[in-house]
C-alpha cells in the first residue's frame, strides 16, 4: 500500500525556518520531520511513498538524491574521482517525488498524484506531524467499515478542522477551525479509497473543505480516534517541543532502533 505525503506548502506560520526550506524538511534531531514520518510508517511495513512537492521542491529531491551523504560516512578520493560509502544502511523505501505545483491546494495535490496511485486504497498524511497511532489498527478499521475515507482524530486544543462524530464513529460534519474550539480534530494519518479522486476537481480544491465536507454529509468519512501522542509542527515553539522530546530520548514516535 502506498503512502502519500503532502509536502508542498509554504509553511508560512514557521517562516523563521521555512524561508530556507520546505516545512517538511525542517530538522528534528538532525533529520527532516518528513524522514521521521517515513521511518514511522516503515516500521509498520509501509515502504512505498509518493511525496507531493511544491515550494522549494528541489530541497526534497536533493535530499533523496544524495541520501547516503546525509546518512552515512563517506570517503572522497579526489585524485581518482571516486566516492566510497561506509556503513551504507538504507531504508527499504521506494520514494516517488512529484511536482504538484507551487500554489496548488491540498486536494489538488492529491488529485495530481492519481496516476501514481492507480485504483487502490492508499494512506495519506501531512508532512509536518508525528504521532504514535497504531497504523495496522487504523488500516483494519478502514477495511472493516468499507467507507471511502478514514481520518485519525485527536482531542487536542489546536486550530485544525473540527469534526462532529456519532457513536458509530461516522463523521457527520466537517468544518473549518475556530479559535474557540477544543473538539476532536483532523489529525491526518488517513486511509483513502480510490473513489476519493472523484471528490477532487482541480488545483484549487482544498481537501479539508468541500471534499471532506461532502464525504461527511454522505456518511463516507469515518473517525479512527487516537488517544495517544500527536503533534504537528506549525510554529517554532512546536518545533522546539519535538526537538526536546527527541533529545531527551522520550520521543513517542521513535519506534525504530536506528
Amino acid at each position: 500500500m502506498k503512502v502519500v505525503l503532502l509536502a508542498g506548502g509554504f509553511g508560512s506560520r514557521i517562516s523563521e525556518q521555512s524561508h530556507l526550506k520546505p516545512k517538511p524538511m525542517i530538522e528534528i534531531g538532525e533529520k527532516p520531520i518528513l524522514w521521521h514520518i517515513m521511518k514511522y510508517y516503515s516500521q509498520y511495513g509501509f515502504h512505498d511513498f509518493v511525496i507531493c512537492l511544491g515550494y522549494k521542491q528541489y530541497v526534497v529531491k536533493e535530499f533523496f538524491a544524495d541520501y547516503f551523504l546525509h546518512t552515512s560516512d563517506v570517503t572522497f578520493d579526489l585524485a581518482n574521482n571516486k566516492m566510497e560509502v561506509h556503513n551504507n544502511y538504507a531504508e527499504p523505501w521506494k520514494v516517488t517525488l512529484v511536482d504538484t505545483g507551487l500554489n496548488t491546494m491540498t486536494g489538488g495535490r492529491i488529485k495530481r498524484i492519481q496516476p501514481y496511485i492507480g485504483n487502490e486504497p492508499f494512506m495519506m498524511t501531512y508532512g509536518d506531524g508525528v504521532c504514535d497511532v497504531d497504523l495496522k489498527g487504523l488500516l483494519k478499521f478502514h477495511q472493516d467499515h468499507g467507507k471511502t475515507a478514514t481520518m485519525t482524530t485527536v482531542n487536542i486544543a489546536q486550530l485544525k478542522g473540527v469534526l462532529d462524530i456519532d457513536e458509530g464513529d461516522v463523521v457527520r460534519s466537517f468544518r473549518e477551525k475556530d479559535e474557540a474550539d477544543n473538539s476532536l480534530i483532523n489529525g491526518g494519518f488517513m486511509v483513502l479509497n480510490p473513489e476519493i479522486f472523484s471528490y477532487l476537481k482541480d488545483d484549487t480544491t482544498v481537501f479539508e473543505k468541500e471534499p471532506l465536507q461532502s464525504l461527511a454529509a454522505e456518511g463516507q468519512l469515518m473517525s479512527f480516534h487516537h488517544n495517544g501522542f500527536w503533534q504537528c509542527m506549525d510554529t517554532q515553539r512546536e518545533m522546539k517541543k519535538l526537538e526536546d522530546l527527541w533529545q531527551s530520548g522520550q520521543a513517542p514516535w521513535k519506534i525504530w532502533e536506528k
